[in-house]
This record gives C-alpha cells, structure tokens and sequence, in this order.
C-alpha cells in the first residue's frame, strides 16, 4: 500500500475514508451505550433484572450467528457488508424515536432493537476486522489497528459528552437519532473508498458446515490464540456484569444528572484514546505477547475506585478508574488484534475473527444477565466489586501460555490446508 513515510497510514486516501467512517460508527455506539440503556431506566422506569436483560440482548448476536457469519463473510467481499449493516442498523436504531412519538414504545420494543442491532453488529465486526488486512497490508497492522483505535477512541469522548446533555435536553429515545444518523452517514462513508478486494476463491461446493469446522480447528491449532480467546471470554463475562450496574449505580447511587454521567463515560474515551497513541510505542517495547496481559493485569484493579465513589465531586474518581480500565484495553486489543490479523491467511480472516468473537464474547449475555441478578441480590456497588476482581483474573490464560514471552506474530506462518485437515 503506498504511503508517505511522514504520515504513514494517514497519507493514503482510503484509510482516511476509513478512519471517518470509523468515527461516526464509534460517534454512533457509544451514544447508544449511555442512551439505549438509560431509555430503559428513565422513560421506562426498568428494575435491575430488566437493565441486564437488555444488556444480554445487545451482545447475544455474536452466541446466535457468531460462527456462520465468519464463513459467510469470507465468501464476500467485505466493505459491502460494512455499508449495508450500518445502513440497517441506523434504520432499527430510528425505531425507538418513532415508537417513543407514537406512544408505543414498551421494555420488549427495546429488547428487540438490541436483538438486531447485536446481530447485524457481528456481521459489521467481522467484516471490518477482516477487511483492515486487505486495505493496509499485513506489514502495517499495528499501525493501521493503532491509528484506528486512536479514532474510535476520541469519538468515544465526544460520543458520552454529546449524548449527555441531549439525554437530559430531549430525553433518552430522541437522542438515539443522533446515533442512526451517525450510523447512516458512516456507511455512505464506506461506499467512497476506492480500493476494491479480490472477490474470494470459493471451493467447487462450499458448505458452510466444513468452513465453520475450519476456522475451529485454525484457531484451536495455536496456543496464543487460544489462550487469547480465552482470557478475552474471562473479561468480556465480568466487564459487562461490570458495564450493566455502572449506570445504575451512577444513576441512582450517585444522584448524578445524565450530563454527569455522560462526563465520567467520557473519562473512558480519554484512557482509550491515550492508550491507542501509546500501542505502537508500548507493544515495540514490551512485545506483542507480553502486552497482552500485562495491560488489563496493571489497569483493571482500579476499576473498585467506582464502587468506592460516593455523592459529590468525590464521584469524580471514579473517572479515573474508568479512564484507566479504557487505556489498558486499547492497548491489549491493538497488541491482540495485530496477532491475530497477521498469523492468519487472508481466506480464514472472517472465520478466524468470527470464531474468536464467539468464544470470547458468547458469554457477554451471561454476563448481562449476571450483571442484572447479581445487582438484584448484592447492589450495584457489590456487582461492580465482583466485576474488577473477575476483569482482573482474566489474564491467567495468557500468563500461562506463551504469549508469556512471545514477542511478535510470525506473519503468514499459517498451517496450510494439509496441516488443519491432519489436526484431531
């Protein structure tokens, strides 16, 4: 991929297309994380059990079609399915508006919106991870998935700080046109990019079955990226019991206003964005593997100065928490995403992304619905301590394999065919 040496990925035209449609997606989610939820809590007046129900929704696409989307996705070219999921997304996403207008809008309208969106959201995931390879080049992953984080990042500032003050102006459900339109706007942006992939060789008679079975046994064929998938499930189960009693312990514990809450989120794109600008730089010092896990194991145990926060500018702290939970994150999904983008062939990306996103994410609906139970039996405080402890254990996995010491990925060092047709 040509580029000025100056400005490395940024000089090239495509990648800036990119990196807008990037932003407004970002824009889009992270007003949907503050507005969608509070919609359940303050217009609908939704107890805990609820709130974690919702939550479950919104994340059970990736349990539901998580693994025949990455085999249909590596039959296709990928940027057509970015364009038409956002685009379908931003139409679910202007329901909620229309049906809070109409005075239709019930618990189980929101349930359904989350059921999609989370649907067609794996579908989106797995398109753009297995995409970035075909856009930037293997050689320039850490780059590419850096400088993009560093996007995705900021808009994660202005999304909470946005979404806030026009919670509190217009009220929850209005305030997610902003987010359909974002989405919307983020897929034309796709259209515009220039470049175009080779349509992918499709065997004689492909069966979705089989290529399932493949990108299994491609990534149950490497210790790293087992214990990658692995330790991401461990997290991604306790972050979202986390995720599901922090707006609720915001809310109703704390007494903050929808603009206060929306300013401490925003600590979180504050820690993602320093920690996108200081992936490069840490996982050349540290090391691909390394980083990893040293990144959650220093950053997630300050995530108890939330639950430690009381009324007041005391609450404040826990912006720091959230901010550091953010930072060590970005740093380990860049190092992690880097890994496993270069190890894989360009056939298996969407396989290989879709699989590690079903094992590492398939319990997030557990984990909303822990987040609720939990909330219901120990408080939103209790549930929150339970989270960092769990969030912080999540690096065992990869401590004990060996991404211990293991510095880079070797590029395109993938098992050929034979190789995984001789794997048990």
């Amino acid at each position: 991929m040509p580029k000025s040496s100056r400005l490395g990925l940024w000089g090239d035209r495509d990648f800036r297309r990119l990196s807008a449609a990037t932003a407004l997606g970002q824009l889009g989610d992270r007003i949907i994380f503050l507005a969608l939820p509070l919609a359940a809590i303050t217009a609908l007046h939704a107890d805990e059990f609820r709130i974690g129900l919702l939550t479950a929704l919104t994340t059970a696409g990736s349990l539901l079609v998580g693994l025949p989307a990455g085999a249909w996705v590596d039959r296709v070219r990928k940027r057509p399915v970015m364009v038409g999921t956002d685009l379908a997304r931003a139409l679910a996403l202007l329901t909620i508006p229309v049906a809070w207008w109409a005075g239709l809008l019930t618990i189980w309208w929101l349930y359904a919106v989350a059921l999609v969106h989370g649907v067609l959201t794996v579908f989106f995931d797995v398109a753009y991870a297995s995409y970035l390879p075909h856009l930037v080049g293997r050689g320039n992953l850490v780059e590419g998935n850096s400088k993009l984080s560093a996007i995705r990042s900021a808009a994660s500032i202005g999304g909470p700080t946005v979404a806030g003050p026009l919670v509190a102006l217009v009220g929850s459900p209005a305030t997610l046109l902003v987010s359909a339109a974002t989405m919307a706007v983020s897929g034309l942006f796709a259209i515009t990019i220039r470049k175009r992939e080779r349509k992918p060789e499709l065997s004689e008679h492909p069966r979705l079955g089989r290529e399932i079975k493949e990108g299994l046994r491609f990534l149950a064929g490497y210790p790293a990226l087992r214990a990658i998938v692995s330790g991401d499930a461990i997290f991604n189960l306790f972050l979202v019991m986390y995720q599901t009693m922090l707006l609720v312990f915001l809310e109703r514990e704390t007494g903050l206003q929808p603009s206060g809450i929306g300013l401490i989120l925003s600590g979180m794109g504050c820690g993602a964005l320093l920690g996108a600008l200081l992936a490069t730089r840490i996982s050349k010092r540290v090391g691909q593997g390394p980083v990893i896990w040293l990144a959650p194991l220093v950053t997630c145990p300050l995530t108890v100065l939330t639950p430690l926060a009381g009324t007041g500018w005391s609450v404040y702290a826990a912006a720091i928490g959230l901010a550091a939970l953010s930072l060590g994150g970005v740093v380990r999904v860049v190092a992690q995403s880097s890994f496993q983008q270069a190890l894989t062939p360009d056939r298996l990306l969407g396989r290989m992304s879709a699989t590690a996103r079903f094992v590492s994410c398939g319990g997030i609906p557990l984990g909303g619905l822990l987040g609720g139970a939990s909330g219901s039996v120990f408080g939103a405080a209790g549930t929150l301590w339970i989270g960092a402890a769990g969030m912080t254990l999540s690096v065992l996995p990869n401590v004990l394999s060996p991404l211990r010491t293991l510095r880079t990925a070797p590029i395109e060092q993938a098992p050929s065919t034979h190789t995984l047709d001789a794997m048990p």
